[in-house]
C-alpha cells in the first residue's frame, strides 16, 4: 500500500495476531487511502471478531472509518463478558473443536458441532442461518463476511478452551441437561423403558438414567462420571452456580 501513514497501537491480548515487528507500543502503517479501518486491522492479522472499540485520536469510530494521514489508532479487544444481542446464545464449533463441544454440552450449553469437515463456506452459512456464534482457531474462517458472529479460540488445550469460552460469553450453565453426543436435551428415563438399550451389567448395577430426546442415547453414572463431575464442579465454581438439571 502507498498512501497515508497512520500509527496503530494494539491491545496486549491481540498482539499474538500481529507480526513480531509490529508488536511494539505503536506500529507505523501505510494505508492505501481508501480501505476502511476494519480492513486495515484485518490486514495486520487481527480477526474483527476479536476487536472491541476502535479509537482514532481518542474518539471512537466504526470499522467503516477510512483512516487519514497522521491518525493515531487504538485497537481494543472485545469486552468480557461479551454481549451477543439478537438471538439466544448458541454456538457452532468447527471440526477441530470436538472435545470443547462435548464439554460445553456437558454444562448444558447449546453447542452444535460438525464432526465432518463441511468447508468454511458451509460453516459460515450455518452460523448465519441458525444465528450461532462460530467458534474456531481458523482466522481465515472468522474473516468470512457471512458468519453471524464468531470468536477465536485462543488455546489448543480443551480445559483452557472451555475457560476461555465461559469467561468470554458467560453462558447460562445447566449441567447434565444435554446429550454430549448430539446436543439434544435430556429427560429422566425409567429403567424399564430403556432396559433394551442397556447391557446386562449396566442393568444390574445402575438404577438412575437419563435419555436424549433427539437421538435416544441413554446416560447413567458410569465409570467416567467422576472425571465429568470434576469438569462440571470446576466450571460452576469459577463461572457461577448451575441451574438444577438432570444428573445421570
Amino acid at each position: 500500500m502507498n498512501g497515508p501513514e497512520i500509527h496503530i497501537s494494539v491491545a496486549p491480548e491481540l498482539k499474538l495476531f500481529v507480526a513480531a515487528e509490529r508488536r511494539g507500543e505503536r506500529a507505523r502503517v501505510v494505508t492505501d487511502g481508501v480501505s476502511t479501518l476494519g480492513h486495515v486491522v484485518e490486514s495486520l492479522g487481527i480477526p474483527l471478531t476479536e476487536v472491541g472499540r476502535l479509537l482514532v485520536d481518542g474518539r471512537e469510530v466504526p470499522v467503516a472509518h477510512v483512516p487519514g494521514a497522521g491518525e493515531s489508532v487504538e485497537v481494543h479487544a472485545v469486552p468480557r463478558p461479551q454481549p451477543v444481542p439478537g438471538a439466544p446464545l448458541r454456538f457452532l464449533l468447527d471440526v477441530h473443536l470436538g472435545t470443547l463441544a462435548r464439554r460445553l454440552r456437558l454444562l448444558g450449553v447449546d453447542a452444535a458441532y460438525e464432526a465432518e469437515d463441511i468447508g468454511d463456506p458451509a460453516l459460515a452459512a450455518l452460523s448465519a442461518a441458525e444465528r450461532r456464534v462460530l467458534l474456531s482457531r481458523d482466522r481465515g474462517l472468522l474473516r468470512r463476511r457471512e458468519i453471524w458472529a464468531g470468536a477465536y479460540v485462543y488455546s489448543d488445550r480443551p480445559e483452557e478452551q472451555l475457560r476461555d469460552v465461559l469467561g468470554r460469553f458467560a453462558p447460562r450453565l445447566a449441567p447434565w441437561t444435554r446429550c454430549t453426543a448430539c446436543n439434544g436435551e435430556l429427560r429422566d428415563a425409567d429403567k424399564e423403558a430403556v432396559s433394551e438399550l442397556l447391557e446386562h451389567g449396566t442393568q444390574r448395577t445402575y438404577d438412575v438414567f437419563a435419555q436424549c430426546t433427539a437421538c435416544d442415547r441413554v446416560y447413567w453414572r458410569g465409570a467416567h462420571h467422576e472425571r465429568l463431575e470434576a469438569i462440571v464442579e470446576n466450571a460452576v465454581r469459577e463461572f457461577g452456580a448451575a441451574e438444577a438439571g438432570l444428573r445421570p
